[in-house]
């Protein structure tokens, strides 16, 4: 049966498009940002309020990445997270962290106050929530790290909407939001003040001078004081060895209209799938209730499609809802300690800055990363350089972390030039792809709905790992770093930013 064509994400689809004229005059700027999400918009918008001339770019459509398919909770409470922090990199460091997400979200709060930002903005408690006893432990735990770190929080025995739990931890006055049109004031903030923004533009490569130099893939260049590499994951990833750093997850949102009242708060649970749950409003009293999780590494794992239908049977049994309005994925990045990297992409290079591995909470991170890197460009005092740095490295648990995910790099590398497809391009049906074998050669195909035929080389352009199809997005996905492409090839996630090769049938 043919898969339905559901709309983008609600926030993409809901929210105005903010067009850019895709020009510039001078091949000189004091900063150039990379990468225009949360993260990139931010620290434009905060540059120009300071008079620096900064340049935006983005090889898409603005906030139509990670940062439009999220499900935009403004939160510091990111899972069961504080005592293992304490434990791993102590209290100091655990007590910076939760101050720099908890002042992401204020400010977040203040900007909204000051603009007028009609964006759905709400503050709500959040819930980590379990109904498994082994994980009761690890909930009293993390009660015990908030009262540590000074945390206003509660433990409790049931959650206020209809959904079971046996015990849970609560954190007060967060908030939710629609990230694209809080995202959109920014921007039009950003460009009143004369800042460039340049969409559809995508970056080939850098050269590393005493003066960056962006050399785009439409031929020109743009010479940069200092270059913020704000793309999700850093395509200029081999002078800091990032792609031994990061590993890349996928997760998944389904979203369902209801006129049931809903009672308030966003929930996530702490076991295995994950289930996230919360709600916008709608126009007449609807809600649409937003419905995540079922979290995997990129291009592993069992058929993406098999994740949202999970989703959707879980929405069903438990909210009775049974027509699902949108369905979205999002790839997030991961550090070996769980702390975003932001600063200086390596101790040597003073002018390229970086921002990454937000493990599904770029939000305030993604805030918190552009007000760090705000204060490192303008040589102003912060206080969470030192915890963000992509500099630091702990012994524990980083070496063995860097062991473990390299080793998976390799199994998967190996894995992938070993296995020979069963099957060939007529096994294949409409709007389906999968890898197949053409005169003894291991291709990527996808036919489309009208039976066109789409090859294309499945080894990824960024170490040569073999691509998997993602059913669900209809994608072509690395089990190695995370790069994304298109059914054609074309590159819709980084490191790699060259496409696939396309195969001629004939």
């Amino acid at each position: 049966m043919q898969e339905p064509n559901y709309p983008e994400s609600y926030w993409v689809e809901s929210a105005k498009r903010i067009e850019s004229d895709n020009s510039i005059e001078s091949q000189k700027i004091e900063t150039v940002i990379v990468g225009a999400g949360i993260t990139g918009i931010t620290l434009a918008y905060l540059l120009v309020q300071e008079g620096v001339k900064v340049a935006l770019i983005d090889a898409d459509r603005i906030i139509h990445g990670t940062t439009g398919h999220t499900t935009a909770k403004i939160t510091a409470q990111h899972g069961l997270i504080y005592d293992k922090m304490i434990n791993q990199s102590g209290i100091e460091k655990a007590s910076l962290y939760y101050k720099a997400n908890n002042e992401a979200l204020q400010f977040i709060a203040d900007t909204i106050q000051k603009h007028e930002i009609s964006c759905d903005f709400s503050r709500q408690d959040a819930y980590v929530y379990t109904n498994m006893d082994e994980y009761f432990d690890k909930i009293m735990l993390e009660h015990r790290a908030y009262e540590k770190l000074g945390i206003t929080g509660d433990v409790v025995k049931e959650l206020p909407i209809s959904i079971d739990a046996k015990l849970g931890i609560m954190m007060k006055n967060q908030a939710q939001f629609h990230p694209v049109k809080y995202l959109n004031k920014l921007v039009e903030a950003f460009v009143s003040r004369g800042g460039i923004l340049l969409e559809n533009t995508p970056v080939a490569d850098i050269e590393n001078d005493e003066h960056p130099k962006v050399i785009l893939k439409n031929g020109g260049q743009i010479e940069a004081n200092k270059l913020v590499l704000a793309t999700h994951y850093p395509f200029y990833d081999w002078p800091g060895l990032y792609f031994a750093r990061l590993h890349a997850e996928r997760s998944y949102v389904v979203a369902a209209k209801s006129t049931k009242p809903y009672a308030g708060g966003m929930y996530i649970n702490a076991e295995s799938p994950t289930r996230s749950i919360r709600y916008t409003p709608l126009n007449e009293g609807e809600n649409l209730l937003l419905i995540g999780g079922e979290t995997h590494k990129t291009g592993q794992g069992e058929s993406t499609l098999s994740h949202y239908e999970k989703l959707v049977e879980f929405t069903k049994n438990n909210f009775g809802i049974e027509e699902i309005s949108y369905r979205w994925s999002a790839q997030d990045l991961v550090t070996l300690d769980d702390i975003p990297y932001v600063g200086h992409i390596t101790a040597d290079e003073p002018n390229i800055y970086v921002a990454t591995g937000y493990a599904k909470w770029g939000m305030t991170n993604g805030t918190a990363a552009a007000r760090v890197i705000r204060d490192l460009i303008l040589d102003k005092q912060n206080d969470f350089v030192d915890l963000y740095t992509p500099s630091r490295f702990d012994a524990n648990p980083s070496i063995k972390n860097v062991i473990v995910q390299n080793a998976d790099v390799a199994k998967q590398l190996i894995k992938g030039k070993l296995e020979a497809p069963d099957k060939t391009i007529e096994d294949i049906a409409n709007s389906e792809g999968a890898a197949v074998m053409i005169n003894g050669e291991r291709a990527g195909c996808y036919k489309d709905e009208e039976g066109q035929i789409y090859l294309v080389d499945t080894t990824c352009t960024h170490i040569g790992c073999e691509v998997k199809w993602n059913s669900g997005d209809r994608s072509w996905d690395c089990p190695c770093h995370g790069s994304r492409f298109s059914y054609k090839g074309e590159v819709m996630e980084g490191p790699a930013t060259e496409p696939l090769r396309r195969i001629d049938l004939d």
